[in-house]
């Protein structure tokens, strides 16, 4: 798996204070974009939580996917959650370390008691001593949240400076990418009370025994959601109902619990779990299956090798303005493209962390990772590979047709209605589920820059 090492540099450890005003929750921020372009420090936000036991809660759920393997598991992992300030909200990100469980907690312009909300996106330190101190939270005093240093400016020689050399994945970011990709494609498929949401969500298992691997299905059924063998007709994935367990923390504050998913065409699929809070909402959001991470899903590869997508991404770019709500039709009359190439050039934004995707919203959002905008695409091995294939002449063009020389084998790629279906082993065993091949992203390269003689051999 490739690695690189990332710096994250807090100027103090964040911490949890008692005063005589109530308790001060200071989330210390490492470097970060915003409007103003990089800060070392950032400060999104400085105000009182509404539902500060709750809000405890849900960040601590946040923290737990991110030091979680739910597959292969190992050592726990020391990742900080991603924060963004959208001017209305403070949206809080991570992924488990086997890439399979993404989380979000969104704190709502009505959970921040109506303190201004600032725009950009910086890691959070949520250290150990943090998690046991936002675990005693406990009753209804009040809690003054700061997101960000005490100053604007601040340098080493303000105090020290807490250093974490964190190893992360390429594949995180793709998974970012390829959840964005899976959500998008989501509708809200069942909604239940507190109380059915509660006794649903304690109904299911907490560790990964026989009973709990693979995937459940499970069907709406009235207020409530009841167990199928198979995915009928409106029915909705659970893959690894344990990796849910996270929601436990805010069962006892929860409203409602919303889950989104696909049409079931018979395949595991992945799907959302979002537990509706007083003033935010927390959403896991789960690989097909456990021992499958986002970041191999091939959502994405199609708009990669799409010059197209490469342009307007360029020029969708200049128009995001760290918003809350990113329509494509808005961007669409802003650009003067059509929605679906204002789709695709979203798609490929969300490769280099741009944007995400809010279920409860139905729409984009902007953010900033600190990742380089070619990183994905270099190191997504199926990519590298087709390039590969498509630079040294391996594809070779006969209408419809394709072939692809790869290894000892020769395949034949056929597209139809703008589809390509491929004769390999890969092709056989996912069906389109997982993205498109090698040789089928060979072929879609080579049609975009190669003009070959119809015929030739």
């Amino acid at each position: 798996m490739t690695r690189s090492v990332q710096a994250l540099a807090y100027s103090r450890p964040s911490v949890l204070k008692s005063s005589q005003a109530g308790q001060l929750l200071g989330l210390e921020t490492a470097g970060g974009l915003t409007p103003r372009g990089a800060e070392p420090h950032p400060r999104f936000f400085e105000g009182f939580l509404t539902s500060p036991r709750i809000a405890a809660r849900g960040l601590l759920a946040v923290a737990d996917v991110a030091a979680a393997r739910y597959y292969q598991r190992t050592l726990l992992s020391s990742l900080d959650p991603v924060v963004t300030g959208n001017g209305d909200r403070l949206r809080f990100e991570s992924f488990s370390g086997c890439c399979g469980v993404y989380a979000r907690l969104d704190v709502l312009r009505e959970g921040l008691d109506g303190a201004e909300t600032g725009h950009g996106t910086t890691n959070v330190d949520v250290n150990n001593s943090l998690r046991e101190a936002l675990s005693r939270i406990a009753g209804d005093d009040p809690l003054h949240l700061r997101v960000g240093p005490q100053e604007m400016a601040v340098t080493t020689l303000d105090g020290p400076v807490v250093e974490k050399k964190v190893p992360l994945p390429d594949r995180w970011l793709r998974g970012f990418a390829e959840a964005q990709v899976a959500s998008a494609a989501f509708d809200l498929r069942a909604e239940l009370p507190a109380a059915e949401a509660v006794r649903f969500l304690r109904s299911l298992p907490r560790s990964s025994g026989s009973a709990s691997r693979g995937a459940q299905w499970v069907l709406p059924a009235g207020k409530t959601l009841r167990p199928t063998t198979r995915p009928t007709a409106g029915a909705v994935c659970l893959p690894g109902p344990q990796r849910l367990v996270s929601l436990q923390r805010v069962l006892r504050h929860a409203t409602a619990l919303r889950v989104y998913g696909p049409v079931a065409d018979g395949a595991d699929t992945a799907s959302a779990w979002e537990v509706v809070l007083p003033g935010m909402r927390l959403t896991l959001t789960l690989s097909p299956e456990a021992s499958r991470g986002f970041s191999g899903e091939g959502g994405v590869l199609e708009a990669l090798v799409t010059d197209d997508a490469a342009a307007d991404a360029e020029l969708i770019s200049v128009l995001l303005a760290w918003e809350p709500r990113i329509e494509p039709a808005d961007l669409a009359e802003q650009s003067g493209l059509p929605v679906e190439r204002v789709r695709a050039a979203l798609v490929r934004l969300g490769t280099a962390g741009r944007v995400g995707y809010d279920l409860a919203d139905a729409a984009y959002f902007h953010r900033e990772l600190p990742y380089d905008a070619d990183r994905a695409e270099r190191h997504n091995p199926r990519l590298v590979a087709a390039r590969q294939l498509a630079e040294c002449g391996s594809v070779v063009l006969d209408g419809d047709l394709a072939a692809v020389a790869s290894g000892d084998h020769s395949y034949q790629v056929r597209e139809r209605a703008g589809a390509l279906s491929c004769t390999c082993q890969w092709r056989a065993d996912y069906r389109g589920r997982r993205g498109p091949c090698k040789h089928a992203l060979a072929v879609r390269m080579t049609r975009q820059g190669a003009t070959v003689t119809a015929g030739a051999r």
